[in-house]
């Protein structure tokens, strides 16, 4: 890591430190600076990456103010092209040259997507059996009881996008049953996602670029890095 890069990891662990000790968000929101960056722009100096989670705030977890993050949030911090674009525009265009995927503690992604697998190895052929039942039902509205039509409505009807979320998270943990451990191979995956997409990238020299892997405890309010 380069020493603009260890100044930026520097700054957001004392930021975080400061967000325990505070027990707020101590980052810069004020008019003056709202101005300043709306006519100058913006000069973020790290990109984080995390879930949507409402109890994960990124600006407030790092002390951060108006023009110090950018910031892209997706439900269990998983990556597509999308998200990628966002990462790429971000230290092309705004020299932003620390990357930070943060995972967090009791992350409900995770936990859905871990049910999902142990029902999947414990009944896969009822699992198969009842996927494709519920999608034909839920398809043709043929008569069930009220309470089975909820259950499919919501599960096989609503749910139709989770499911790309909880493969993408499947792949990056496996059988792994531990929150925490499922929580920091899901952070490790999109990292090296974030390292592959762009090992070769024109915008970056040797060196220059950091990815770095990190979890957020909800209820402590640490950050730990990994």
């Amino acid at each position: 890591m380069n020493k603009e890069n260890a100044a930026v990891l520097k700054r957001l662990k004392q930021g975080n430190e400061l967000y325990i000790k505070n027990n707020q968000n101590s980052g810069d929101v004020s008019l003056e600076l709202r101005k300043k960056t709306a006519k100058e722009g913006q000069h973020p100096y790290a990109i984080v990456i995390t879930c949507s989670d409402s109890r994960v705030i990124p600006d407030a977890i790092f002390s951060a103010g108006i023009g110090d993050l950018f910031v892209i949030r997706v439900a269990g911090n998983v990556l597509d092209n999308h998200q990628l674009g966002s990462i790429e525009y971000a230290f092309s265009h705004l020299e932003t040259n620390v990357i930070v995927m943060l995972g967090h503690t009791k992350c409900g992604a995770i936990e859905a997507t871990q049910r999902s697998i142990a029902h999947a190895i414990e009944r896969p052929n009822e699992v198969r059996m009842r996927s494709a039942k519920q999608s034909q039902d839920c398809e043709a509205g043929l008569h069930i009881s009220e309470r089975d039509m909820a259950h499919i409505h919501k599960h096989a009807c609503y749910d139709k996008f989770i499911k790309y979320i909880i493969e993408d998270i499947s792949e990056a943990i496996g059988d792994e049953t531990d929150d925490y451990k499922a929580t920091v191979l899901n952070v490790k995956h999109g990292v090296n996602i974030i390292k592959n997409a762009f090992h070769d990238h024109p915008d970056i020299e040797d060196g220059e670029l950091d990815v770095l892997g990190a979890v957020y405890d909800i209820e402590t309010g640490v950050v730990e890095w990994i």
